[in-house]
């Protein structure tokens, strides 16, 4: 079939009549500016206080953008998805304070989620965050002394050894089930440790294929000659290369900081050259597809377009495993499903995790679709389309 963004009906055709207008109604209420800014903080008081509100939660704002409160309650989602030739990544989304029973409790779920994509077909690959395991400071401090090239012994630094061994832990589970391990990227000035530590694995377990996965930000000003020095060692030491390529996720905080500690700013200073590097990235990647995997992390149609079509010129198969493409659950179905019907390797992230605790994810999934350059418009638009064709009243 000719791909296509614009076919709703392969986009929705998992969703029931009653779905589709739940759905409709949802992406409605993020046109309020005070329902996204202060609605999560109401539901979060008004589940200290015991008020009977989890059970809307639950059938609204976590339904669309979440799994379950758990993996197995997840599963039906991940079927679901599977069903539709789309992979599921399952993402604990619970983001805790910081104290090492969180890290403990954190890499004791991450390592059942690591099983879980080994044991089902649902789960092609897995994902999780450095600061699920590790302590914010440390790596901040890491990443300090790695900037300044200082002579800093990290073995030495207790926190540091016990995040090293949680990190070999879950890339030698990943690479023992074969399992694809996705490591998010984050904030600037932890990155740093993050990519070493990262980079350092990979050239342990991609020996014959892609397993660890770094996260490239595009919004980040540097990334493309960085990429081009990361895989030009990958391929000098014999080791696969694999980047999941995202545009990225804390430009407001990114910017305010630099402002703030009086240092260049890290992000770009467009959105068009972060849409231009973001492509460069894919191009990067699949002219180094020898020794290069991607997972394409996008809600932009046109980038989502530029791979497909380096695939299809290239007579490469689109199930090729080296390239795959991601969205989150909940948002732009029109790119997943219709990818995944023209036979694309697809997956959605799947966030999953107790209410309360997943409050803080499904606030920023808010916000991002009521932003002026977010989703809703573009959401609304192809439900009322689909609603539309259906013959159906919004």
């Amino acid at each position: 079939m000719n791909l296509s963004f614009d076919n709703t009906e392969v986009a929705f055709a998992h969703k029931s009549n009653r779905d589709l207008k739940k759905a409709y109604r949802l992406f409605q209420t993020f046109n309020y500016p005070f329902l996204v800014n202060n609605g999560p903080k109401l539901a979060n008081l008004a589940l200290s206080l015991r008020l009977p509100i989890k059970g809307i939660i639950k059938n609204t704002l976590f339904a669309q953008f979440c799994g379950g409160e758990s993996i197995s309650e997840s599963y039906i989602s991940a079927r679901q998805l599977h069903e539709n030739g789309i992979g599921a990544i399952l993402d604990y989304s619970v983001e805790g304070e910081g104290t090492e029973e969180d890290f403990i409790l954190s890499y004791a779920e991450l390592q059942k989620v690591i099983h879980e994509a080994a044991n089902k077909p649902e789960y092609p690959i897995a994902v999780f965050k450095c600061t699920a395991i590790a302590n914010f400071k440390m790596l901040e401090e890491c990443t300090e002394a790695i900037r300044a090239s200082k002579e800093v012994s990290f073995s030495e630094n207790i926190k540091y050894n016990e995040f090293n061994t949680r990190m070999k832990g879950l890339c030698q589970l990943a690479y023992k089930n074969n399992v694809k391990l996705l490591v998010d990227a984050e904030e600037t000035w932890i990155q740093d440790a993050i990519d070493e530590i990262t980079y350092e694995y990979m050239a342990l377990y991609n020996k014959d294929t892609a397993v660890v996965y770094n996260t490239i930000q595009l919004y980040r000003k540097g990334r493309i000659a960085d990429m081009q020095k990361r895989i030009e060692t990958a391929r000098q030491r014999g080791y696969k290369m694999a980047f999941k390529l995202v545009r990225g996720a804390y430009m407001e905080k990114e910017s305010e900081r630099a402002r703030d500690w009086g240092y260049d700013n890290p992000i770009q200073d467009s959105k068009q050259d972060t849409d231009d590097d973001y492509d460069a990235a894919i191009k990067l990647c699949f002219d180094n597809r020898d020794v290069v995997s991607i997972c394409a992390g996008t809600h932009n149609e046109k980038s989502s377009l530029i791979l497909a079509k380096l695939l299809k010129n290239s007579d490469i198969e689109k199930n090729d495993d080296r390239f795959w493409f991601a969205q989150l659950y909940g948002m732009s179905d029109h790119i997943s499903y219709n990818l995944a019907a023209s036979g694309y390797n697809v997956a959605k992230y799947l966030p999953y995790g107790p209410i309360r605790e997943v409050l803080p994810y499904l606030s920023r999934r808010a916000q991002e679709n009521s932003s002026v350059k977010g989703q809703a418009g573009r959401e609304l638009s192809l439900i009322q389309s689909e609603l539309k064709r259906r013959k159906l009243d919004i």
